[in-house]
């Protein structure tokens, strides 16, 4: 392009019609893009100078169009594509979640200073860094974690994951997005477990089944130390129980038929102490389970217990309302049955890691 031709534009730009400087912008951006080869750093310059005062003054209509135009080009006026980047959301929507031009402090600042709606976009940027999906995090609202978490090219880092966990917990709407995850670490997959409803359950155990058995070692490894903590502190009898427990096991008496004895007799801490012993959880997750008729979960640990079916089953009885698991009994029974010795010892494993890292909340 000739210095002429351009400077020649320069002057037109100073056209005051509306109308006519709309239809400038639209010429000298075309010049921009019919270019045979890349523009250089003077010639940039220039169309900085031309393109960004006649875009400020443009409706939002005629700059979302020139986003539109440069969220995919090599090549853009620096000036230009920030102004864009923070722009209102229909302009600067193309720009952030697709220019490859942004810049990594740009990217930043849009993230630290805008709203929800330019978070949803950043959150949609194929290889986004994990510098800026912490931001994305801590300043998002659920819905804009849902679309950082559905973007599977997006870098997280372990305490955004965390994070993103957490926010599951209060969100059922999250569910889906942090279980389909792609790179979200094991032990946080499994702790998805207690929260999710039964189709993704069998999600998370289908990917437990394919999980390398090192990969497995070491994501148990960097575990979180602080799930017994967040769920609260041990029964006031519960040293009294665990006393009574560790009798029954230096005494060799601490059986299927005795450990059905203590629900039975209503002795609950004995009885969660002891389900604990036995399938090598922690207290707290016996709890849970037993708390919230988790009879699913209570399977994956009666079945990597080697507990027969018919005592799995005196558990659901005992455990439920009166009445409801007689109802579902054979049901029940089903599932259990179908359920492989190898495919609980894969999930439980992720349960014991509480017990193995002493992470039991202190009374």
């Amino acid at each position: 392009m000739s210095a002429s031709k351009l400077d020649a534009l320069i002057s037109l730009a100073k056209e005051p019609s509306s109308a006519r400087r709309r239809e400038l912008l639209r010429e000298v951006t075309d010049m921009f893009f019919s270019a045979d080869a890349p523009h250089g750093a003077a010639e940039m310059e220039l169309f900085d100078s031309v393109l960004g005062p006649l875009a400020s003054e443009m409706e939002a209509a005629v700059r979302a169009e020139l986003a539109e135009r440069f969220a995919d080009s090599d090549q853009c006026p620096a000036a230009l594509l920030k102004g864009m980047a923070t722009d209102q959301i229909a302009v600067a929507a193309p720009i952030l979640a697709r220019s490859r031009l942004l810049t990594e402090e740009t990217l930043l600042q849009v993230a630290q200073t805008q709203g929800q709606e330019h978070l949803r976009a950043i959150s949609t940027r194929r290889g986004l860094s994990e510098r800026i999906s912490d931001v994305v995090v801590d300043r998002g609202d659920d819905q804009t974690l849902g679309a950082l978490l559905e973007n599977q090219t997006a870098q997280l880092s372990r305490r955004a994951q965390e994070t993103m966990v957490d926010r599951a917990a209060q969100n059922p709407e999250l569910h889906k997005a942090v279980v389909n995850r792609r790179c979200l670490p094991p032990d946080l997959l499994n702790e998805m477990y207690f929260m999710v409803e039964g189709r993704l359950r069998e999600t998370i155990l289908a990917r437990n089944a394919k999980l390398d058995p090192q990969a497995l070692e070491a994501a148990l490894a960097k575990g979180r130390r602080t799930l017994a903590e967040r769920d609260g502190a041990l029964p006031s009898d519960y040293a009294e129980a665990e006393a009574h427990v560790k009798r029954m096991i230096a005494t060799k008496s601490l059986g299927p038929s005795a450990i059905a004895g203590l629900l039975r007799q209503g002795e609950r801490s004995r009885f969660l102490i002891a389900l604990a012993e036995l399938a090598e959880i922690d207290f707290v997750t016996a709890r849970r389970i037993v708390d919230r008729h988790e009879i699913d979960a209570l399977a994956i640990v009666c079945k990597a217990a080697n507990f027969e079916r018919a005592l799995f089953l005196t558990f659901v009885v005992l455990i439920l309302p009166a009445g409801e698991g007689m109802k579902q009994a054979e049901s029940f029974g089903g599932k259990y049955a179908e359920l492989t010795h190898d495919a609980a010892m894969r999930t439980i494993r992720f349960w014991r890691m509480r017990r193995q890292t002493g992470d039991i909340a202190a009374a």
